[in-house]
């Protein structure tokens, strides 16, 4: 595990920004993310121009000014569409057809049946994209360990370029779970498989302020993450309703009327059993996209060649105040006292089972005493 900390300072030109300078664009984003909505409910994009194109396709791991990565958006486009026609006959306009990724993208921010098609299009390219950048991760020959490694490295350099830049991160913890805690985290939970567990990698954020958290979400979905591989369904904010702080400010709240998805509903808080009822986070899991080498892709079998040069690997966020933080730290909000409740609930599982009769599982865990 590897932690580091910042202290404060006033924010330079292009720091964070404010909540007077978010787009409609922005506030989806961010609210995608702490509902854990996806985007393939989505009926619109909302960007501006180019520029904010290629920041998107750059939070992707895909450069548009590299003629490898551009090809790997064509190829995507082309896999589409030859999906769409194959399996609905989905009739693709001309324009559409022809039109770059780039293009679709912000086709797909403007009005008509172009919008509509561009936005089927990149729906499709959305998940086409996900699925090959899985794949070429289990056809390459390097082990978890090594992926973990490539992800660590770019979740440290975007925090530690925060920290540079004086954002008010206070603190940062990155690691990997190790193998006892997986151990629990599969006992503990009926519907939990291997395959589900999300927070191998889990990294922890705080800010110095409330009123930093949605700003530094809004700059982690531009430069770490892009926010239409959160895993959806798997998001908590039990700090703030996002609703509230719309309808408050003057900015945002005549973007409510704009938003997609359930605007007027206040979702995102999935439930853990053990967290305590005074506990509070921001949490959420990435299928984070990352670049793999050129020598990693060399080693690379001959069935991964097309499917481009980044991978996706899951890892959990959690973000949260300094003040929250500290509060989460005592009583039963404490981590001690979650795990405290975890183990119970193992040791009574691993003893009784699914029996009616259980005894208490306080005791089950008791040392017991020398006579």
């Amino acid at each position: 595990m590897a932690t580091t900390s910042g202290s404060g300072g006033s924010l330079p030109p292009g720091g964070l920004k404010k909540l007077a300078g978010f787009s409609l664009a922005d506030l989806e984003a961010v609210r995608l993310v702490l509902r854990g909505d996806s985007v393939i409910d989505w009926h619109r994009l909302d960007f501006a121009d180019l520029d904010e194109v290629d920041a998107f396709l750059r939070a992707h791991e895909l450069d548009p000014n590299d003629e490898h990565d551009a090809a790997r958006l064509q190829h995507l486009k082309q896999e589409s569409i030859g999906y769409l026609r194959r399996q609905f006959h989905y009739p693709v306009p001309k324009p559409v057809e022809e039109a770059s990724v780039r293009d679709l993208l912000l086709l797909a921010s403007t009005k008509g049946h172009r919008q509509a098609c561009a936005c089927t299009i990149l729906k499709a390219i959305h998940v086409i994209h996900h699925l090959e950048g899985r794949e070429l991760l289990f056809l390459l020959p390097f082990s978890d360990q090594e992926v973990f490694r490539i992800v660590e490295e770019k979740v440290f350099r975007v925090i530690g370029h925060m920290l540079a830049k004086g954002l008010p991160v206070v603190e940062f913890v990155g690691g990997r779970k190790n193998r006892d805690s997986l151990f629990t985290k599969l006992l503990s939970k009926q519907e939990t498989i291997a395959a589900q567990v999300y927070d191998k990698l889990r990294f922890r954020i705080v800010t110095r302020t409330p009123e930093d958290l949605l700003p530094t979400l809004e700059y982690l979905t531009k430069h770490l993450f892009p926010f239409n591989y959160v895993v959806p369904a798997q998001s908590t904010n039990s700090i703030f309703s996002l609703r509230e702080i719309c309808e408050g400010h003057p900015h945002l709240a005549p973007m409510l009327q704009h938003m997609q998805v359930g605007a007027h509903e206040e979702i995102g808080n999935t439930e853990n059993s053990f967290s305590a009822g005074n506990y509070r986070i921001i949490h959420f899991v990435v299928d984070m996209p990352v670049r793999l080498a050129d020598d990693l892709l060399a080693a690379a079998p001959a069935a991964a060649a097309g499917l481009g040069r980044a991978g996706f690997v899951i890892c959990e966020f959690q973000l949260v105040d300094q003040a929250t933080d500290q509060a989460n730290e005592r009583g039963e909000a404490s981590h001690d006292a979650y795990k405290g409740r975890q183990k119970r609930a193992v040791m009574r599982r691993l003893h009784l089972g699914d029996r009616e009769d259980r005894v208490d599982s306080q005791r089950l865990i008791q040392p017991k005493r020398e006579s």
